[in-house]
């Protein structure tokens, strides 16, 4: 298993991948793959549990995806992403912080710049991956971020302040190509893109997304390395027409 210290290490060296995951077994899928990370994100509102917002779902549902993920991927960096207010406050945040290690997660992602919060975390040695440019929990749209000066500079300032806490990554999400290898060449911490640009240290996309696992739209930066919906179609009707038959 990769250690927060090995990411990072990685820097300079070679591409960090991360994709989502959010039960035992795609979760083994992607540790025999040779995945390097597997975030337990809370994307699963929209994903597996149906819900339009990440903000529907809380501690209660995150434990348990986070334990099963855990249990196939024992050898995988597993990273538990704080829920909707979950990161309210210091003290909360290092409860629910611990709650995630006890499950087996390696690490914690918290999104924004909470500065108090994020260095309650480091000061009790809990890996910390933050989470700039988008942030899907408190947005009040999904367009791109930082494409003003001043939402750059705020963008790189708050980037540079997580550095300085010692958060081993940080998610850049749907943000320009430029700022993305901007801020990757200014701070020490591995950088990981959702729509960022190539110039980041590696990259992370939604399981169901780049698998081709709904028949929805995605996002424009979003690759489908497979079709597992019209296979998973297919594979339905051919049942059916036995059962029939």
């Amino acid at each position: 298993m990769l250690t927060a210290k090995e990411i990072k290490a990685k820097k300079n060296i070679e591409k960090v991948s991360m994709i989502t995951g959010y039960d035992y077994a795609f979760a083994h899928i992607e540790e025999t793959a040779g995945i390097d990370q597997i975030l337990v994100g809370d994307s699963l509102a929209n994903v597996l549990l149906g819900y339009k917002s990440t903000r529907e779902v809380g501690m209660t549902e995150m434990l348990i995806f986070v334990a099963a993920v855990c249990r196939g991927a024992p050898n995988t960096h597993v990273i538990a992403d704080m829920p909707y207010l979950a990161d309210k406050d210091p003290e909360t945040a290092l409860e629910n912080a611990k709650r995630f290690l006890g499950c087996g997660a390696s690490s914690v992602k918290l999104e924004g710049a909470d500065l108090k919060v994020l260095e309650n975390l480091r000061n009790h040695d809990i890996e910390v991956c933050g989470h700039l440019g988008l942030l899907p929990q408190t947005a009040k749209n999904f367009k791109q971020c930082g494409k003003t000066e001043e939402e750059a500079e705020r963008i790189l300032a708050d980037a540079k302040n997580l550095d300085g806490l010692g958060l081993f990554e940080i998610v850049l999400e749907h943000i320009p190509d430029s700022l993305g290898s901007l801020v990757t060449q200014q701070v020490s911490a591995i950088t990981i893109g959702i729509g960022a640009g190539s110039g980041t240290d590696g990259h992370v996309l939604v399981m169901h997304d780049t698998l081709g696992m709904h028949d929805r739209k995605v996002p424009p930066f979003v690759t489908k390395y497979a079709d597992m919906f019209d296979v998973g179609v297919a594979g339905v009707k051919a049942y059916i027409k036995s059962v029939k038959g």
